[in-house]
């Protein structure tokens, strides 16, 4: 006799850890800041499409930060979270919350670890995700953390770039 169990596939949001490495043509002091400043921040984070109308940033052990993203339909996307490291220009630590049920609880919790490594006049950023939390509504969304990562990677690149060929102003 065979046992009779579902055939769903039961929902583990630890499967959607991901590492992520990118390597930028600038020093990792400036790719730092484009982690930190909340003006640099404003310009590429998020994937593509998607732009940012608000972000506030205490860049401290125990500083909050706000990032609302809007997509491309108007919507928008409030994300908030928490500084545990922040070891200039190193290494960030933090945990985001995001995807907010109608009672305002979060539905996805992601502790991140975001290293600046110097390879010469280069940088390699890695970025850690491990899923702390999420309810098995957030899965589509799970499902594309590591593309939207890629996709905000790219937009840093571009972001990084464009500011490199402006000439520094001294402030």
């Amino acid at each position: 006799m065979t046992d009779e169990k579902t055939t769903a596939t039961e929902f583990e949001p630890s499967e959607y850890d991901m590492t992520i490495r990118r390597t930028f043509d600038a020093p990792r002091e400036r790719v730092f800041e484009a982690w930190t400043d909340p003006e640099r921040v404003e310009q590429w984070w998020g994937p593509a499409e998607f732009t940012v109308p608000y972000c506030e940033l205490d860049v401290r052990p125990d500083g909050e930060f706000r990032i609302d993203m809007e997509g491309p339909d108007g919507t928008i996307y409030p994300g908030t979270g928490v500084y545990h490291v922040v070891d200039e220009p190193e290494r960030l630590e933090v945990t985001s919350r995001a995807l907010e049920d109608e009672d305002g609880t979060p539905q996805l919790e992601v502790y991140q670890t975001v290293t600046f490594a110097e390879r010469g006049e280069q940088t390699e950023l890695t970025i850690r995700a491990e899923v702390i939390r999420a309810s098995e509504a957030v899965a589509d969304s799970l499902e594309g953390m590591e593309l939207g990562w890629s996709q905000s990677l790219d937009k840093l690149e571009g972001f990084i770039a464009d500011e490199s060929a402006v000439p520094s102003t001294g402030d």
